[in-house]
C-alpha cells in the first residue's frame, strides 16, 4: 500500500474532554460524519476508531471531512497523551489505512435509526429552511470546533438537533444552542419559538 505523506495537528475543542486532531488531507468524503461512543460500535465500521479504543483513555471518535474528535476519560490530562496520539494518527494516515469501511451504508443506517425515533412526526413546511440556515451558518463553526449539528424535526415551534463529536456534552454547548442557533433560527424563521437538544 502506497505511502501518503501526512500531517496531523491538535486543536482545543470547547469541550474539556475532547481534543480535534486534523489531517491535511480528507478522510471522509461528501461531508460525511460518524461517531462512535465504544469499541462495539466502532467493529467491522472504522478500523481506526477500532485502533483508537485500544488506548485506555479513548472513550469516543468522531470523524468528519479532515479531522478525528477524540473524547478521553478525565483519568489522564490532555498534556500526557496529545503527543501519542497525533503520532499514531499521523502513522495510521501516512500508511494510508482504512478509515471508515463503508461510510454512506453507516450514515444510512444511523439515518434510518433516527427516521424511526421521529416516524410519527410530519414533516414540517419549514424543515428544508432549516436545514438550509444550519449547513450555511452553523454547520461550519461546529465543525470547527470539532463537532457537527444534524436537525432532527420541528414540531409546534421547536427545532430538535442533535449535537455530536466534541460537542455532545459540552459545558458550552447549551450556551451556543440558546444564544447562537436558537437566536439565528428565530430571526430567520418566526415560527421557531425555541431549539432543543437530544442527546444520542
Amino acid at each position: 500500500m502506497s505511502r501518503i505523506p501526512t500531517t496531523v495537528y491538535a486543536e482545543m475543542t470547547p469541550n474539556p474532554s475532547n481534543m480535534k486532531f486534523v489531517a491535511n488531507r480528507l478522510l471522509v468524503e461528501g461531508g460525511l460524519s460518524v461517531e462512535f461512543n465504544s469499541l462495539e460500535e466502532a467493529k467491522g465500521r472504522s478500523p481506526l476508531a477500532e485502533e483508537l479504543f485500544q488506548f485506555p483513555f479513548v472513550n469516543g471518535v468522531f470523524i468528519a471531512s479532515n479531522f478525528v474528535t477524540i473524547a478521553k476519560t478525565d483519568a489522564i490530562g490532555w498534556d500526557l497523551v496529545n503527543m501519542q496520539l497525533r503520532e499514531f494518527l499521523r502513522e495510521y494516515l501516512t500508511d494510508n489505512k482504512v478509515v471508515i469501511t463503508n461510510a454512506e451504508q453507516l450514515v444510512a443506517e444511523k439515518k434510518e435509526a433516527a427516521e424511526k425515533a421521529f416516524e410519527n412526526l410530519a414533516p414540517s413546511e419549514y424543515d428544508d429552511k432549516i436545514v438550509e440556515i444550519l449547513d450555511e451558518y452553523i454547520r461550519p463553526a461546529v465543525e470547527g470546533d470539532g463537532g457537527a449539528i444534524d436537525f432532527k424535526s420541528f414540531n409546534n415551534g421547536v427545532v430538535t438537533v442533535t449535537l455530536r463529536g466534541s460537542c455532545s456534552g459540552c459545558p458550552s454547548s447549551s450556551a451556543t444552542l440558546k444564544g447562537g442557533i436558537e437566536t439565528l433560527l428565530k430571526q430567520m424563521i418566526p415560527a421557531v419559538t425555541e431549539v432543543v437538544a437530544e442527546e444520542l
